[in-house]
């Protein structure tokens, strides 16, 4: 019999380690002491710690590695699984390479420019939304700021006057043929009250999104600083782009916290 010591040796695991597989069930000791708690284990066991720690290397979660051992070694069933972890490196090994693309650009850019970003940029999916809001279109981008402010006044009004309490509020912007149509509105569980109209903003897989902090008269530098970005990582946008007042309470808006999230496509 080997002691854990020696067994770990000759494995090249940790104790811990050992101790983990033999809770999950995979590598049970021989002999445990009754008295001290002691583990050992039979020389033959080796083979079985050997194929544990071929298939950790290969990826496999303890689960896969316990059906495994479970069922025998059968080369097509592990082929088939080796496929699916096949298919897992390769998910992988693209995001590591997207990733060293990004980081490679923004070192190029810190170095050239000796300058960081104004506002951090991220890429994640976004969550569905179903909005009680109103809409009206302006022909004009300086326009925006005097319909947004009325347009979400408005909407608050009806639902408050509805004892609907004010959650999430949110701008979704879209550039058509007869100018920028604004979609404002507050997200709702329910339904909306009458005189406000329901929108559902879609699940979108990938957007890339900046935080505006402070006042709207800037914001169109964020917005620009966001579509630069999206531009460099080889993406077009893939759908109107939204607004997240995250903290919108200051009469002087120098508190604002403002989420900027455009849907994207490609890469």
């Amino acid at each position: 019999m080997l002691s854990i010591g020696a067994f770990a040796q000759i494995g090249q695991v940790t104790h811990r380690m050992l101790r983990h597989w033999d809770t999950a069930g995979l590598l049970v000791p021989a002999h445990v002491d009754e008295f001290s708690g002691y583990r050992s284990y039979d020389p033959a066991q080796l083979e079985q710690l050997h194929r544990i720690v071929a298939l950790r290397q290969l990826g496999f979660g303890l689960e896969d590695i316990s059906s495994i051992l479970d069922a025998g070694v059968d080369a097509g069933r592990i082929a088939d699984m080796l496929r699916i972890r096949r298919a897992e490196v390769e998910r992988e090994q693209r995001t590591a390479s997207a990733r060293l693309v990004d980081v490679e650009r923004r070192l190029h850019l810190i170095e050239k420019e000796r300058a960081m970003s104004q506002i951090e940029i991220v890429q994640k999916s976004l969550p569905a939304v179903r909005l009680a809001a109103r809409a009206a279109v302006v022909a004009e981008q300086p326009e925006v700021a005097g319909v947004v402010g009325p347009l979400f006044d408005a909407v608050g009004e009806v639902l408050t006057s509805a004892g609907v309490s004010l959650d999430q509020p949110i701008a979704q912007y879209e550039t058509g043929d007869n100018g920028l149509r604004i979609v404002a509105g507050y997200a709702i569980t329910a339904a909306a009250p009458d005189g406000l109209e329901v929108v559902d903003l879609p699940w979108v897989p990938v957007a890339i999104c900046g935080v505006h902090l402070g006042a709207m008269d800037r914001i169109q530098e964020s917005w620009q600083s966001v579509h630069t970005e999206m531009m460099a990582r080889g993406f077009t946008p893939s759908g109107p782009c939204r607004e997240v007042y995250v903290r919108a309470v200051s009469d002087d808006q120098s508190d604002w916290v403002t989420e900027l999230q455009q849907p994207v496509i490609g890469a």
